[in-house]
């Protein structure tokens, strides 16, 4: 059975954020709050874990559903190919509620790159995200908590322990989030393209 930990949301308890790193890196599957929504989250190298979250959402180990949170700015190189114009931009939007495509490095593994190997990229200012990831070993899987046919993200504590608990190994539970995936932006040509609205601002990208 998975265990329900209450985290401070803005100064999380050290000794959860490590026992989420643990379960992590044994191919586990957390939630845990985002700047727009709880998510499920894994190792980035592990199929067992992807292959989980897949059927808690009843995709086909879709890619592009996924997206890697890394600590802070400066790990977004390790993971993607950065251009100075590219980075410019990230620079002003992250940490926030944004989602960035750019192409992946050699560092991404080979199950969660697209046809295009492309990456999407996020650096959360929630600091749970961040110092889970960071204790993971530099960066966490992620898929907005969306059930199957709903149209928002589960918000509420108790009824994500109630509908998905079970089927996850560790819930870090920060109090209600938010219902909104990421606002999603492909960075990998010149002009910004606004793929998705969410919880960041969309406009500047319109």
């Amino acid at each position: 059975m998975s265990s329900r930990l209450r985290v401070h949301p803005e100064t999380p308890q050290r000794r959860f954020i490590e026992r989420a790193g643990r379960v992590l890196r044994e191919h586990g599957v957390v939630i845990l709050p985002t700047d727009g929504s709880y998510a499920l989250t894994a190792a980035p190298g592990s199929r067992q874990a992807l292959e989980k979250i897949a059927r808690i959402k009843r995709i086909n180990s879709d890619r592009k559903l996924f997206s890697l949170i890394v600590p802070d700015l400066s790990d977004l190189s390790r993971y993607a190919v950065v251009t100075n114009h590219a980075y410019r931009i990230l620079r002003r939007f992250l940490p926030g509620p944004y989602t960035f495509v750019l192409p992946a490095s050699r560092e991404v593994p080979r199950i969660l790159l697209t046809k295009r190997k492309t990456i999407g990229l996020r650096v959360p200012e929630h600091p749970v995200p961040r110092e889970v990831a960071r204790e993971a070993g530099g960066a966490l899987l992620a898929t907005t908590l969306r059930l199957p046919g709903e149209e928002f993200a589960l918000a509420d504590p108790d009824e994500i322990e109630r509908r998905v608990g079970r089927r996850v190994d560790l819930f870090l539970d920060c109090g209600w989030g938010g219902a909104e995936s990421s606002t999603l932006i492909d960075l990998t040509e010149d002009v910004p393209d606004l793929l998705r609205e969410g919880a960041g601002d969309p406009a500047p990208f319109r």
